[in-house]
């Protein structure tokens, strides 16, 4: 039975830089980039060699610790390089694009015929399978699981996030399709969460629990819906997918040609002509950024991929992440600001606070801030403050798993309820914090520590 809920905490930042609602067709990169790192604890097992041809769908590296999962190239081309990083860790596979754009033949008749085993093979040959991924821990789904139900989040609510309703508009048959095929894979329920006005590619679409969301960031993240749909315990298994990632997944199905075709919202306040750019998963993020950026004199910008709060700092001469749909340009804080006009004795006339600090919060919401990078200030004390529980829509205490999760205290993080959140939950408490904690990063930690003692 669909649901309605309604968020209460949270907090909306409103940033300068949000992409008009224009589609444009980026240039055709001349390299794409595979980054393992963005599939945590995926150690990766290299299939083909540096200067080896390859096509769309072609396997680029398995997961040395499940060989079953492929990770495949979004481009025809050559294998130019292999980056890598400290402990020889690969940190980039490079692929140089041919222009001819080939296609790997993949089998798609009567996948939906198939059972359950049928259809994992097929995503999993066909390179589809990293779009799954799973709650508790945060990583790429295990495909011998069995899930519980699956949630896709029919929109995105972080600052200046790209807007599904717009992104999937006309893409009804592939959203379906893709419904489908998550539906094989699980006895119990698909759910899609969507805003009231969603568009009909999410909302008419079926074989699946439909229900509304609406409230503050973070209401569109995923396991804020789950929380509030079916709360995850401890021994119980659950995958989520991106709405976008729904399509490309459907589209593989109909059309036999993986061709993780994104559109890209270039956004932030060191950006300018803020559009949607059609472009493929991977693609060097200067195709989107050149030309299109814009700063004071003095000020350098940062290129993220992802939006600001839970993005990868890949400077302009980086690749698009492989789960992102956005790139934020924001300028960067390393300038010195002087302690009596922009520091810590100015008014804060022009300091966006959540925390009543400045009179700024007196302003309508409707005003737009162009914030920059800057931390205004060093980790200090962890003190309780309440800031947390104001932009925590989870009925867990933030501030004490927090704590557990740095001192590594399993039996409090179980109780405290580690299994439900993600290192994104804690995006927002991190922005509030006025102790500079690394909450995502201490998250992270300890959702390894949890799948290593516990899972």
């Amino acid at each position: 039975m669909s649901k309605t809920i309604k968020i209460r905490k949270g907090l909306d930042i409103n940033l300068v830089g949000k992409a008009d609602k224009v589609i444009v067709e980026a240039p055709m990169p001349k390299t794409f980039a595979i980054k393992p790192p963005d599939f945590h604890g995926v150690v990766p097992k290299m299939v083909v060699k540096v200067g080896e041809t390859v096509k769309a769908g072609s396997i680029l590296f398995k997961n040395k610790y499940n060989l079953e999962v492929n990770f495949v190239s979004p481009i025809s081309g050559t294998l130019k390089e292999i980056k890598r990083g400290a402990k020889r860790r690969i940190l980039e596979v490079i692929i140089e694009a041919d222009g001819k754009n080939e296609f790997e033949t993949i089998d798609t008749s009567g996948v939906l015929d198939r059972d359950t085993v049928g259809v994992k093979q097929f995503l999993l040959d066909a390179g589809l399978w990293p779009f799954i991924k799973m709650r508790p821990i945060d990583i790429v789904a295990n495909p011998k699981d069995a899930p519980k139900s699956i949630y896709i989040s029919g929109f995105d609510s972080h600052p200046l996030a790209p807007d599904y309703d717009y992104t999937l508009h006309g893409k009804d048959k592939e959203f379906q399709a893709g419904i489908d095929l998550l539906k094989k894979l699980t006895s119990g329920t698909v759910h899609l969460q969507i805003k009231g006005n969603a568009d009909a590619a999410l909302k008419g679409a079926k074989n699946c629990q439909i229900n509304t969301v609406s409230g503050p960031h973070p209401a569109g993240n995923v396991g804020v819906q789950i929380h509030h749909i079916e709360p995850l315990n401890k021994g119980e298994v659950v995958w989520t997918v991106n709405a976008q990632d729904v399509a490309i997944m459907g589209a593989t199905l109909l059309t036999g040609k993986y061709e993780p075709t994104r559109l890209v919202a270039l956004t932030g306040g060191g950006a300018k002509n803020h559009k949607y750019y059609r472009t493929l998963i991977g693609a060097e993020v200067s195709v989107i950024t050149a030309g299109n950026t814009a700063a004071e004199e003095g000020v350098t910008n940062r290129f993220i991929s992802g939006n600001p709060l839970t993005g990868d700092n890949v400077g302009e001469a980086g690749y698009l992440g492989f789960y992102h749909s956005q790139v934020s340009v924001l300028p960067e804080g390393d300038r010195y600001k002087f302690f009596v006009k922009d520091g810590w004795l100015s008014l804060g006339f022009g300091s966006f606070s959540n925390s009543k600090a400045y009179p700024t919060w007196m302003l309508p919401k409707s005003k737009k801030w162009n914030l920059d990078t800057n931390l205004n200030g060093e980790e200090r004390a962890f003190v309780v403050t309440e800031e947390y529980e104001k932009v925590f829509p989870f009925d867990i205490f933030p501030v004490q798993l927090v704590k557990a999760a740095i001192i590594n205290d399993i039996d409090n993080m179980e109780k405290l309820g580690i299994y439900e959140v993600a290192p994104e939950d804690f995006a927002l408490c991190e922005f509030v914090c006025t102790s500079k904690i690394p909450s995502q990063q201490h998250i992270r930690k300890a959702l390894d520590v949890i799948n290593e003692e516990c899972m």
